[in-house]
């Protein structure tokens, strides 16, 4: 799996090992070989992410995480050597404070949040409370599989 973890904030190399570790159990359970998949991962601040909210989501907010996947749906994936499924947004300052809301570990948040993304990346969502549950399954096996759940 090569993720593209962008210099600025980033997090501890424990924490990347475990978001790496993380990243590859998410896409093995949707039946993709992570050898062939690549990912973009940029830590920004809250003015950025709310600036990327304005822009792409037409809402003047802040936010944990924002997904944008390569690929609406994932059968549209060929037998391309790399499959780039997508970049993710993690707003760091978020993160942290919501660690601290959660109780959680800064290291669990990061993690969790880049695990959230690629699902999202992956054509999971949680619009309908169904989706919701399913999503959030998915997410909390992946992360006592890292051994980081709740």
């Amino acid at each position: 799996m090569n993720i593209i973890f962008s210099d600025e904030r980033l997090p501890s190399q424990k924490i990347i090992d475990h978001m790496t570790e993380a990243a590859k159990l998410c896409v093995e359970q949707e039946g993709i070989d992570p050898d062939r998949v690549e990912i973009s991962v940029t830590f920004v601040g809250s003015e950025e992410i709310m600036e990327l909210n304005r822009l792409f989501r037409d809402k003047d907010a802040v936010t944990d995480v924002l997904s944008f996947p390569q690929y609406e749906d994932l059968s549209e994936i060929s037998d391309e050597a790399v499959i780039c499924l997508g970049d993710v947004v993690i707003c760091s300052e978020i993160a942290l404070i919501q660690a601290e809301e959660y109780g959680h570990s800064a290291e669990r948040e990061l993690v969790y949040l880049l695990v959230h993304s690629i699902f999202h990346l992956l054509g999971y969502d949680h619009i309908e409370e169904g989706e919701r549950l399913e999503m959030r399954e998915q997410e909390e096996k992946i992360m006592e599989m890292v051994n980081l759940g709740k």
